[in-house]
């Protein structure tokens, strides 16, 4: 009797816990993850269903997506606050002035 679920593409696990790591602890992973998903949905695309896993590689894929953008927006803050002379009180990198803060 044969096995009735194609077989699981050979990086959706991988690709699963790198986009995963990606989201919560470094989204540098995230691009890691991103490119290998767009790669293995591909493979499983054309493989006529014999290989599965569509599900796991779907996570890694969005995940590592997600960490890409949050990769690029803290580049993008980084990169704000070291123009703005980063470091500077809270109240005058919002306009609020130093009066209102004080009692």
């Amino acid at each position: 009797m044969s096995n009735a679920y194609p077989e699981n593409h050979p990086k959706a696990t991988t690709i699963m816990v790198l986009g995963i790591l990606g989201l919560v602890l470094c989204q540098l992973l995230g691009p890691v993850a991103w490119i290998m998903g767009r790669g293995a949905l591909r493979e499983i695309d054309a493989s006529g269903g014999r290989l599965g896993g569509r599900s796991n590689v779907k996570v890694g894929y969005i995940c590592g997506i997600i960490g890409t953008v949050a990769l690029v927006l803290a580049v993008v803050a980084g990169v704000v606050a070291a123009v703005s002379g980063g470091g500077g009180d809270t109240a005058e990198a919002f306009g609020l002035g130093a009066a209102v803060f004080s009692l």
